[in-house]
């Protein structure tokens, strides 16, 4: 938690203004029991109207300064907590961009979020608390203490008795509190995963009529964030109960001590009434300081686990942009406003990878070349390791043993920008962005012209169905696309990536939701493609792959085998099950035939 204050560094004169502001008002509050004692002692045996008058006035305008100063401490207080939370929720935002995918899938998604929102709410709430009761409370109950001495000593021991009790109590309580609320927070990441799978999977859920099942796994999930909050709750809740009565048992010594002196004539009853105010204080000021620990140890607990995420690692080293780096950047650049860029040779040496450690490798011994302006085919079963290959490339993950070179230089030692500048890569999944279908294909490239994007668009073949839209290239698209079909989604992201005129075009299965001419019309009007763009195409179907000038077949991580459509149909044994898995036998054909 110490470590997230560092974003409250452009704010330090408001967090000493603040506290400020709060100390000046108390100290106007730890006087008025005093003009109080004066007006019982002086004004009211003697009839003096005009002290009381005068008494009453000072009050006033103590209260009225005493509310100038709060709220300008409030002002303060809350500018320093709103840009504090601001700037923690954008530097940890930009570091989650920096994590691997392999941390990213440790952490999951629902984690993240709940870090994002939920848990820097509660950090904000705590710093603007802080600024304003934790300097102010602890000054009233101290100087109440002090105030008490200079009214009477033996009065005021009953203070030195009660405070320590207190701060016993008060601390007791927040150190027990801090390790469950940090619970309560994980119990609520649990929450907050099954209500994102509901949500993005109530489709399939309806469908297989799950519901049922569903909401008990919700309410088991809740209870069990009920349970945790109920016993930090129950915890929490011991702290105004026994302050209350550890005051009040003050206060009852205190009168009875008062009464006694009194009775003595040691002290007057406005004496009285001052120690019996200040007691009054301390409860009031204690009251609020029990809400302040509450929300400072969720605040604590919350900002622990924001701690804990800034503490991963990026997951795999990084190449700072140098000077040479640059000049590679100035090039690329310019052969984007030109319209040409050259194609780029990839290469896998020996490359052995896994997603986590200790489990199995998802890939082993990789080993093969791919030449400019080549087609490469990757083809397999399910979990063979087609995608993970085809990752390595920009490197969404680190190799375990080998390298993957891209013009003849190891991906780890490039600057990862200069990397990605280089590759156009459609993913699985079609992942479009709410806005227009031209601000989403400008992701590929900013400065791009519309003629330009028509010609992406016109190779992607979804030149057709965006011209039928009434808006064309301003149609607006809803979140995640759901304004458009599966095979559309899939050519707009295409399109996304052709934009960006790459050396190396990744297609990881991005066609499997088109029909086989519109797939067909894609893979010729890529071959026709200028530029001899280094294409990967991983697909599931072979008629997508006859035509690669080299076809990788995965099975389990391993090279079943590596060649041609016809080298491969003759010598690998998983190429030849997949292939006639799609498409019947020859023999088979000629066999009907001569049946007829």
């Amino acid at each position: 938690m110490k470590k997230l204050l560092v974003y409250l560094k452009d704010y330090k004169k408001e967090t000493v203004l603040g506290p400020l502001f709060k100390l000046l008002e108390a100290s106007f509050e730890l006087i008025i029991p005093l003009v109080v004692a004066s007006m019982i002692d002086k004004g009211i045996p003697r009839g003096d109207g005009g002290h009381i008058i005068r008494m009453c006035l000072i009050m006033a305008a103590l209260g009225f300064i005493g509310l100038v100063c709060a709220v300008t401490a409030q002002f303060f207080a809350a500018k320093a907590a709103v840009g504090f939370a601001t700037k923690l929720r954008h530097g940890l935002f930009e570091h989650i961009q920096k994590l691997s995918f392999s941390r990213l899938d440790e952490e999951g998604t629902s984690t993240l979020i709940t870090r994002m929102t939920s848990d820097i709410n509660q950090v904000q709430s705590g710093v603007n608390l802080v600024l304003r009761l934790f300097l102010r409370s602890p000054f009233i109950v101290f100087g109440a203490m002090i105030m008490a001495f200079t009214v009477d000593v033996k009065g005021a021991l009953v203070f030195v008795v009660v405070i320590p009790v207190l701060s016993v109590i008060v601390f007791g309580i927040m150190l027990l509190s801090i390790p469950m609320f940090k619970k309560v927070q994980s119990g609520l990441d649990k929450v907050l995963d099954i209500t994102r799978e509901n949500l993005t999977g109530v489709r399939v859920i309806r469908a297989f009529g799950q519901e049922e099942n569903e909401i008990n796994k919700f309410d088991k999930e809740t209870d069990v964030l009920k349970g945790l909050q109920m016993v930090a709750a129950k915890v929490s809740a011991l702290m105004n109960p026994l302050t209350y009565v550890v005051v009040n048992v003050g206060l009852i010594a205190l009168l009875y001590i008062g009464a006694v002196r009194v009775e003595a004539g040691i002290l007057s009853q406005g004496q009285v009434v001052a120690l019996v105010n200040y007691m009054s204080q301390i409860l009031v000021e204690l009251v609020k300081l029990a809400s302040l620990i509450i929300t400072v140890t969720k605040a604590v607990a919350c900002g622990n686990r924001i701690q804990g995420i800034f503490e991963i690692p990026a997951g795999m080293e990084q190449k700072s942009a140098d000077a040479e780096t640059g000049m590679e950047e100035g090039a690329r650049g310019a052969a984007n406003e030109t319209g040409e860029k050259r194609a780029a040779v990839v290469s896998f040496e020996h490359v052995c990878m896994r997603y986590h450690e200790g489990g199995e490798e998802a890939l082993t011994d990789i080993h093969f070349t791919a030449k400019k302006g080549d087609t490469i085919g990757v083809i397999g079963g399910t979990g063979s390791g087609k995608s993970s290959l085809v990752n390595l490339i920009p490197r969404f993950y680190d190799v375990e043993k080998g390298s993957v070179k891209v013009d003849g230089k190891d991906v780890r030692e490039y600057e990862i920008t200069a990397l990605r500048d280089k590759i156009g890569i459609v993913l699985q999944k079609a992942v479009l962005f709410k806005g227009t279908i031209r601000e989403n294909l400008l992701w590929g490239n900013e400065n791009a012209t519309n003629e330009e994007l028509w010609e992406a668009l016109r190779i992607a073949q979804a030149e057709e169905f965006v011209l039928k839209k009434e808006g064309g290239l301003s149609e607006f698209i809803e979140q995640e696309g759901r304004n458009l079909s599966g095979g559309q989604k899939q050519r707009l992201s295409i399109a996304r990536a052709l934009v960006k005129k790459p050396e190396i075009l990744i297609l990881d299965d991005s066609a499997s939701a088109l029909d086989y001419a519109t797939d067909a019309a894609l893979r010729k009007a890529l071959k026709e493609m200028p530029g001899d763009t280094t294409v990967f195409i991983v697909s599931q179907r072979a008629s997508s792959l006859m035509h690669a000038d080299l076809i990788i077949v995965l099975d389990d991580g391993d090279v079943a085998g590596m060649g041609t459509h016809e080298e491969l149909l003759k010598t690998c044994e998983v190429y030849q099950e997949i292939y006639y898995s799609q498409f019947e036998r020859k023999e088979d054909e000629e066999g009907e035939a001569d049946e007829k």
